[in-house]
């Protein structure tokens, strides 16, 4: 079940690393968080759950509810 808490970070939390350092997690291009699952890898930790769940969320379409709590 998703809670309020994780998706305020999914639309708070700068990617700390790569190309797209800085950028919010749900900011990320799809085919960026479509590489680290089909590498079968997301980096560990609640980053890791955190980009995976914007994955989830993006698929369902439902991304653009979560920009609206980015302020």
């Amino acid at each position: 079940m998703l809670d309020k808490e994780m998706l305020l970070k999914i639309a708070r939390t700068p990617m700390p690393f790569g190309k797209y350092q800085g950028r919010m997690l749900v900011d990320l291009p799809d085919e960026y968080l479509l590489w680290f699952h089909k590498k079968g890898q997301f980096p560990a930790g609640e980053l890791g759950r955190l980009m995976q769940l914007t994955l989830e969320l993006k698929i369902d379409g439902l991304d653009d509810l979560i920009k609206a709590l980015k302020h």
